[in-house]
């Protein structure tokens, strides 16, 4: 499951690099499917980071990761 996440981020990162941010995988609990990821660069600190974090990354992975359940920002 880990792979399958880091290769869906990699798909997502040029769009966040786009905006001048980034994303950094921190762990993936594959009992519960909770990916858990740092925003860097202009996401860290950006209102609308929580939306990108969830509705964007988030349903990518609920797409393409069998398994995912959730995504946290640590």
């Amino acid at each position: 499951m880990k792979e399958e996440v880091k290769k869906v981020l990699d798909e997502v990162r040029p769009s966040l690099q786009a905006d001048g941010g980034d994303v950094e995988l921190v762990d993936v609990d594959e009992k519960t499917g909770v990916v858990k990821v740092k925003l860097q660069g202009a996401c860290a600190g950006c209102p609308m980071s929580q939306l990108t974090l969830k509705e964007g990354i988030g349903r990518v992975l609920k797409n393409k990761v069998k398994g995912f359940t959730d995504i946290e920002s640590v």
